[in-house]
């Protein structure tokens, strides 16, 4: 008798066991299919971030207005996350660094090298600053494939007359093989690579 319930039970479980994998196949691709869904949906938006448009590549939208590049969206706040500076708030919002004293001034901050986390920061709107680069020797731009160094250069101030970027330095001691990039003598004659 205890083998006749035995075997009535587990033929239950048969006919159950293929009808809970019936549903749990169903439920299975009911949530993949939202997941893709919801994938394609969020796909090619632009995001926004405190009010500030950011475009599918993270990248804040520059505009001119009276003159000035501003970011778009400003001013707004921000609140202060773990790992975050005067710095990388302005290179996040402004595309400069250098923009950290406006937001140090703004927030009448002190000390703008002591944050808190969940600090509310106001974020002016101001124009985006760029370093000026003055360089030892002459200032006219280098437009040509070829350059030779006069005395006072650098390649760094030789990146800026021919590239307007001085971190471009490596672009020049990689194409002329310097063993020491610190080293360059008057009459070298360097390539600029274009």
């Amino acid at each position: 008798m205890a083998e006749t319930h035995l075997k009535n039970f587990l033929k239950k479980i048969k006919l159950n066991e293929s009808t809970i994998s019936f549903v749990l196949g169903i439920l299975v691709v009911a949530v993949v299919g939202v997941l893709i869904f919801n994938y394609f949906k969020g796909v090619g938006k632009i995001k926004t971030e405190n009010n500030i448009a950011v475009n599918e590549t993270n990248e804040v939208k520059i505009v001119q207005e009276e003159g000035k590049f501003v970011p778009e969206g400003l001013p707004t706040t921000y609140k202060v996350q773990v790992g975050d500076n005067l710095w990388k708030i302005a290179e996040k919002f402004y595309t400069s660094g250098y923009n950290w004293v406006d937001i140090a001034k703004e927030n009448k901050l002190g000390n703008g090298n002591r944050l808190l986390v969940g600090q509310e920061l106001t974020l002016p709107k101001t124009e985006v600053k760029k370093p000026v680069v003055k360089t030892a020797g002459s200032a006219v731009t280098i437009t040509g494939d070829q350059y030779i160094v006069v005395k006072g250069d650098s390649l760094w101030t030789i990146a800026v007359r021919a590239y307007q970027d001085g971190y471009q330095w490596t672009k020049i001691a990689r194409e002329n093989s310097l063993s020491n990039p610190n080293i360059i003598h008057p009459g070298n004659s360097l390539i600029i690579p274009r």
